[in-house]
């Protein structure tokens, strides 16, 4: 619960504003006066803050405050959509697993976290995943990825048989064929030139064309013009590009 005010209060006072201080889980309507415990009542104020307002109501706390008090107010109703539909899909999917007599086993974010910090390590997707489940009070994650697996989906091509001009009419009919030479538009291949104006070795992604020379598409520009015999096939275009990125290794 804590997680998720830090993450719908955007870890400020709801009251003051302040940051970078100690916050606390406040009722917004005390339950001297009737409020509940649910996460629609309930916000982060600082210490003084949390001291100041006490048992009294929002509207009796921000009497000379009306602007604050309707953002408060219009925040509390505010739902985190993409909490809740993350909530909802981890408990149906647990359901479902759970029905294929199958071990399943299921920790809250509070336990990653408890992990993460007790070994010391920045908060970052990779290192969440690293952190998930029971480990042993003599485990520690004393180090983690230099580089991370990035992978971005890229698409197959699109299905239009024609290109169009500026003005949206038909100017090139586009090739039925999707392969010319063994090799199809996307796929990973290498090239070794032995001379000429790209001389030296190129990976990258291939466009074909009918005539037997292509372009490659690298990480340092555009080789054009390559034969299709310079060519070796690393990977089949499959939708999706691979890439690596390094893993973040602060601790702040």
């Amino acid at each position: 619960m804590r997680e998720y005010l830090l993450v719908k209060w955007g870890r400020t006072c709801a009251y003051c504003g302040a940051t970078g201080v100690p916050l606390q889980i406040e009722h917004i309507c005390p339950r001297a006066r009737g409020g509940s415990d649910r996460a629609s009542n309930l916000t982060l104020a600082c210490g003084p803050c949390n001291q100041a307002k006490g048992s009294r109501t929002p509207a009796d706390f921000l009497a000379d405050s009306p602007e604050r008090l309707a953002r408060i107010v219009a925040q509390a109703k505010a739902p985190l959509r993409d909490a809740a539909a993350v909530n909802a899909t981890r408990r149906l999917l647990h359901v479902a697993l759970t029905g294929l007599d199958r071990p399943v086993r299921a920790w809250s974010g509070g336990r990653t976290k408890y992990n993460r910090i007790r070994s010391g390590l920045p908060k970052t997707h990779t290192l969440d995943a690293l952190c998930v489940g029971e480990l042993a009070e003599s485990t520690s994650l004393v180090s983690h990825p230099n580089a991370v697996l990035v992978v971005i989906a890229t698409g197959r091509g699109v299905y239009a048989r024609t290109t169009p001009d500026k003005f949206g009419f038909p100017r090139l009919r586009r090739p039925r064929q999707k392969q010319h030479h063994g090799y199809a538009t996307g796929d990973l291949v290498a090239a070794s030139l032995p001379s000429g104006k790209y001389r030296g070795h190129h990976m990258g992604r291939v466009a074909v064309r009918a005539t037997g020379r292509f372009n490659i598409r690298t990480a340092s520009g555009l080789v054009q013009g390559v034969h299709h015999r310079r060519l070796r096939m690393l990977k089949r275009a499959d939708g999706y590009g691979y890439g690596t990125r390094p893993e973040d290794s602060s601790t702040g």
